[in-house]
């Protein structure tokens, strides 16, 4: 599955870059008008930085600490926590309203990759399908989820969402989370040098049979090609023998056969 969560870094180029840098010389008055701005600013969905500055938080202990809750709302909190505590923010704009509830699509998405038309109804405080559908596309317009409208199975399957903003006391649990995947990695790359290990043994064992085998081979074939060369020179002072007494047997045959005509001649002038 596609990842769902991928953090927005504030820098030089993100919209609310122009905020904080107006916030560092606002007070009352003036913040509470900058807090209305970036809540209805476009492509502005992390309020961290902002909401973390110390002119800001002074509005907590004022007559506009509604307009610090509302910045938390849409720092950490979803369109339904606004309805169950609408006394303590000020009254929404219809932009406010639809960024919320943009943020709580994420929020939802956070939790699951496919998120039924009935929960987002429910969440979202809308009655209207027809509504609901425009809403999500004008979020995935926004690039503040990737995903599809399944109609057919009255769902929306989200592909990915911008991260939000992280609760302080969440910090503590996703640093946990952190170190235990840190030790997981630590654990499979150690397994992997292991089998790397293993894996250089092996190989280094198959050369050196090899290397043998090869040195094996090469004195077989001298071996071989030795005795081949004794038994040519064997089989080479064998048949030199044999042409060298071959002519003196060939002699004495010749001489007993002139012995014989010889005592016939002698025999028949006896008869005589």
């Amino acid at each position: 599955m596609t990842d769902l969560k991928q953090a927005q870094p504030v820098g030089c180029n993100h919209p609310l870059e122009q905020f904080i840098l107006l916030a560092k010389s606002a007070k009352g008055a003036a913040v509470v008008a900058l807090i209305k701005q970036v809540l209805e600013a476009p492509g502005v969905y992390v309020f961290g930085e902002l909401l973390e500055m110390p002119n800001v938080q002074e509005l907590g202990s004022g007559p506009n600490a509604p307009y610090l809750n509302l910045l938390n709302l849409f720092a950490f909190g979803t369109y339904k926590d606004y309805l169950a505590n609408k006394s303590t923010f000020p009254e929404l704009s219809q932009t406010q309203q639809a960024k919320l509830r943009h943020l709580t699509i994420v929020s939802l998405a956070d939790k699951s990759r496919c998120i039924p038309y009935a929960v987002l109804l429910t969440e979202l405080e809308m009655k209207n399908l027809r509504e609901l559908e425009d809403l999500i596309i004008d979020c995935i317009y926004a690039d503040v989820v990737r995903g599809k409208l399944d109609q057919q199975n009255k769902q929306l399957e989200v592909d990915y969402a911008i991260g939000r903003d992280i609760r302080p006391e969440n910090i503590s649990h996703i640093a946990k989370v952190l170190e235990e995947w840190c030790n997981g990695c630590d654990t499979v790359l150690s397994g992997i040098q292991q089998q790397i290990k293993h894996a250089n043994t092996y190989k280094e064992n198959c050369v050196t049979n090899r290397q043998r085998i090869e040195t094996e081979v090469a004195n077989i074939k001298k071996t071989l090609k030795a005795t081949s060369q004794d038994m040519d020179d064997q089989h080479m002072s064998t048949d030199s023998r044999e042409v060298e007494a071959q002519p003196a047997r060939t002699a004495k045959k010749t001489s007993k056969v002139k012995g014989l005509r010889g005592s016939g001649k002698f025999w028949k002038s006896s008869q005589n």
